[in-house]
């Protein structure tokens, strides 16, 4: 029996148990390694550029594929710690990485999320900030920023209005990261308060800023998304757990509504990525003490494991035309929720739409044709681990060559501006202003 339980132990992955402590950049990539080498069947680590100072963007890929994407398999990410100086989401997500390799095999949830979606986790986007950190403090530190002392969260393109600032490396890999990959769903993580924060953070009156809020077409399943997060942390989803900070009815808002952020990267994300993404802010405190961890890593546990399921929502397929040949760059939406930046096929003719239960028209358009339209209907109870799947074989030829030369991406430019209702009455107003100005240090 002795010598059956050597053999046993010899064959499992060796990993050092992971300590509720702060990881830093030497630290967190010696786990990371050893993550990607004890368990290379189900991941991946890759660095998608480096900070100011040089280190790494790490990566980590989690899935049956993990190297590379895989048709009808979504991609969801985690981003952390774009502000240095908020510290819970980066260790969460560290804990998250741990929790998912060890539970394959042993934990069936686990090992069919993982078989069924390839999660990409980067436990900081900011390393150079949370070096600098010298005396943790709960409202600021000093490695909010980047080493150039810019706000990572406001430093992407901007939808509403020109956002003339130097865009910083760690922004622009994210930027390219973007456009390798696939994304369907993401969140990113944040601390200095307890809410699941949906798009838009910025706004014009076709948004509804005059409402004092900004919604997308897509604002039901936003509400989903945040309700789906904020309902399993029993202390987010109070709305009222941070002393002397606003309360957040059921642990959620709309981030306009909360107050205007311009060059937000969940509004870059949703506009120019075509992928869903909230920002999630998970503790009243930015920096708390270590013996805390814990405790946040017990309130959030299954939240994080329900989100990622999300990216199961809806309807996915690939188009094709009449003799079988996947179509990129075709325009596949709902009829009535069109994008700013229309959602489009990926290089292998794919698409996601997330959506919740119901019936719609997807309209589906190929450049120089007329538009394609269809009813599908999401049922209530969706399939494991998968969306609706629906393939579509179009009646084109002969258009595969043009379509892949074509360029369908959208100008970085504030494309709302261009609406006919943008007018100078959507500014926000001094009220506004001020509620920017008070929260400035938040997400």
């Amino acid at each position: 029996m002795d010598f059956a339980c050597l053999w046993l132990g010899l064959l499992l992955p060796l990993v050092a148990a992971l300590d509720f402590s702060y990881h830093h950049q030497e630290g967190m990539e010696a786990f990371l390694k050893s993550v990607a080498q004890s368990y290379s069947s189900i991941t991946y680590l890759h660095s998608i550029g480096k900070s100011v100072k040089g280190r790494n963007l790490w990566v980590l890929v989690v899935g049956r594929f993990p190297k590379e994407h895989r048709v009808g398999i979504p991609e969801f990410k985690y981003v952390a710690n774009m502000h240095g100086d908020e510290t819970v989401g980066r260790e969460l997500l560290l804990h998250l990485i741990d929790y998912l390799v060890t539970s394959h095999g042993n934990d069936t949830e686990i090992t069919n999320l993982i078989n069924s979606t390839r999660i990409h986790i980067m436990p900081s986007m900011n390393p150079d900030g949370f070096e600098a950190v010298k005396k943790p403090d709960c409202f600021y530190s000093n490695g909010r920023e980047n080493y150039n002392q810019y706000d990572l969260n406001r430093n992407f393109p901007d939808a509403f209005e020109y956002n003339n600032v130097s865009r910083q490396p760690e922004t622009l890999a994210v930027m390219k990261w973007l456009k390798t990959e696939t994304f369907v769903l993401s969140a990113n993580l944040h601390g200095g308060a307890l809410v699941a924060s949906y798009p838009f953070d910025n706004g014009v009156q076709a948004t509804g800023a005059l409402l004092s809020h900004s919604l997308t077409p897509d604002d039901d399943v936003f509400q989903h998304l945040a309700h789906t997060y904020a309902s399993r942390n029993p202390n987010m989803t109070k709305g009222d757990q941070c002393k002397n900070k606003i309360n957040f009815p059921n642990g959620v808002t709309n981030g306009y509504s909360w107050y205007p952020l311009q060059g937000g990267m969940q509004d870059y994300n949703y506009v120019w990525a075509q992928c869903f993404e909230i920002t999630l802010e998970l503790s009243c405190c930015k920096y708390p003490r270590e013996e805390k961890l814990p405790y946040f890593w017990n309130d959030n546990k299954a939240s994080l494991i329900e989100y990622i399921k999300q990216v199961h929502l809806g309807v996915k397929g690939q188009v094709f035309d009449q003799n079988g040949n996947p179509l990129p760059n075709v325009i596949v939406e709902v009829q009535d929720r069109k994008h700013i930046c229309p959602f489009r096929t990926n290089k292998f003719g794919e698409y996601y739409l997330l959506l919740l239960p119901g019936s719609y028209i997807i309209n589906i358009t190929v450049p120089g044709h007329d538009p394609y339209l269809t009813k599908v209907v999401i049922p209530e109870k969706s399939q494991n681990f998968s969306a609706l799947k629906k393939d579509f074989l179009l009646p084109v030829q002969g258009q595969v060559d043009s379509i892949l030369l074509s360029n369908p991406s959208c100008p970085m430019i504030p494309l709302y501006k261009t609406l006919p209702s943008h007018s100078a009455a959507t500014k926000p107003s001094l009220f506004l202003f001020l509620v920017t100005l008070l929260h400035t240090f938040f997400k």
